[in-house]
Order: structure tokens, then C-alpha cells, then sequence
């Protein structure tokens, strides 16, 4: 099992698709909250689906349990709360959101995560792979540039 995580900022449309084509990707999940926000550009929902199919022939699919919640964004974005309150509490919602029994397997093997953070390192998409890792087993996880 493989899963690729990627992000959109300081990427232009085409670094961000020609990426994702060659990590042959068999579909984008995206675990954004936000995802139709004017700021998304070329990755706002109903765009991204279109581009995906008719550029690489893959699906898109969202699915809001991988995302953070409002509450925690606001946290960590507005009130400026350090990385390790996001992290754990984001932990904690994933376990008890239960993602590893609700999330289908077949979903997340071959997929490319989507978020907006330019890198994994301080993005909910890295904790997403690794908590499932974690619980499933067997699974590689690529974090494309």
C-alpha cells in the first residue's frame, strides 16, 4: 500500500499536475476543510476535479473526515497556538473520528493527499498518512515536492 501526500502553495498548475502524473497517482483525496475558497486558485473543488480527470484521468474525491476542524484551524492560524496543540489535538480527532475504520483502504492506497501547506512537515496531510500507516501497516508513504 502507497500513499503520497501533496500541497498547492508556491506551486504553479503546472509543477502542481505534471507531479501528480508522475507519481502516477490513481486519484487525489482531498483533506482540506476549505476547499472552494477563492485562494485555492486552480485546486478550488469543482476546478481540480475537472482539471484531475481531463489532465491525468484520475478522480478527486473529498472527504471532510481527514480535515481539521474549524475550530482547530482558528487555533492554530489566528490565535497562533504552537504546531505541538495542533498536532495533538488533531490526533485526538482523527481517533476519535475512528478514520482508520471508517476511511476505505482502497480510498488511500494509490492516492495523493491534498492540503495547502507548501510542505508536509507542518501540515495535517503528513499526520493524516502517518496516523493510518500507523494503524493499517504496510504502507508507504511519499511526500512529493
Amino acid at each position: 500500500m502507497r500513499v503520497m501526500t501533496i500541497g498547492f502553495t508556491k506551486k504553479s498548475a503546472r509543477q502542481f499536475f505534471e507531479t501528480i502524473g508522475q507519481a502516477e497517482a490513481r486519484r487525489l483525496v482531498d483533506v482540506r476543510l476549505n476547499n472552494a475558497s477563492q485562494l485555492a486558485g486552480f485546486t478550488r473543488r469543482d476546478d481540480l476535479e475537472y482539471f484531475l480527470g481531463a489532465i491525468l484521468g484520475i478522480g478527486y474525491v473529498h472527504e471532510p473526515l481527514l480535515a481539521p476542524t474549524p475550530e482547530l484551524l482558528t487555533g492554530y492560524r489566528n490565535e497562533k497556538r504552537p504546531w505541538s496543540w495542533y498536532e495533538e489535538e488533531f490526533l485526538r480527532l482523527m481517533r476519535e473520528r475512528r478514520i482508520d475504520e471508517r476511511v476505505p483502504r482502497e480510498l488511500i492506497d494509490g492516492a495523493v493527499l491534498l492540503c495547502s501547506e507548501a510542505t508536509a512537515d507542518r501540515c495535517h496531510r503528513r499526520l493524516v498518512a502517518e496516523y493510518l500507516a500507523a494503524r493499517w501497516g504496510g504502507m508507504e508513504i511519499v511526500h512529493l515536492p
